[in-house]
């Protein structure tokens, strides 16, 4: 059974710094016919366990801890009994979008998690958040990097928790250095690829953003 990438795509907002923004989400499923893992669980947790059918979900591995990312983790968590896996580094985010529920689990640089026979490689990639960390899938020729990197740059910088000088050191120690055919599977929006990005590292330093 050959591995797979599937995309749902979820609307719902953003919150944090008492403002709110309304933004759709990538949500990956990454697996086969018999097993998949979730990677972030936004806003519709019903629309999410249908795309995975009667699948064994592995886990629901969160990119970072952002409301719009984990809004709908723990009611995903029930539906398909599944443990929630974060950075530990973004639980300050997570208690904004959950006050009394926790993750099951956490997640580490250098982290192998296993699907469909293939390994899915945690990197640690802080500056969008603290805790935030991307899925890098050899098998695939794929990362999936949450608002880490997106087409055209990196991601936003300018909330709470978040650094800039942070997130382009993530992005050119942890990301840039993956083969430059790697597809880029982002948590907003179009794919892009390590190639088509790396030549614009400085140039996004320059304008700060």
């Amino acid at each position: 059974m050959a591995l797979r990438v599937e995309k749902i795509v979820t609307s719902g907002t953003f919150n944090i710094d008492g403002g709110s923004w309304a933004v759709d989400n990538n949500v990956w499923l990454v697996g086969d016919d018999s097993q998949v893992l979730v990677i972030d669980a936004a806003h519709d947790a019903d629309a999410i366990a249908a795309a995975v059918g009667d699948r064994e979900v592995l886990a629901i591995a969160c990119t970072h801890g952002h409301d719009d990312h984990v809004n709908a983790a723990p009611a995903l968590s029930t539906l398909v009994d599944a443990p929630v896996l974060l950075h530990p580094a973004d639980d300050v985010l997570w208690q904004l979008a959950h006050e009394t529920q926790r993750p099951a689990g956490t997640l580490a640089d250098g982290d192998v998690l296993r699907v469909g026979g293939s390994n899915v490689e945690v990197l640690h990639t802080p500056g969008h958040a603290p805790g935030a960390v991307c899925f890098h899938v050899p098998d695939l020729g794929a990362v999936f990097t949450g608002d880490t990197l997106f087409q055209g740059g990196p991601g936003a910088t300018g909330r709470s928790y978040s650094d800039f000088p942070t997130i382009v050191a993530s992005i050119r120690d942890k990301l840039l250095t993956l083969p430059a055919e790697t597809i880029v599977r982002t948590g907003h929006g179009d794919d892009t690829s390590i190639g088509v990005e790396a030549p614009h590292l400085k140039d996004w330093i320059a304008r700060g953003h």
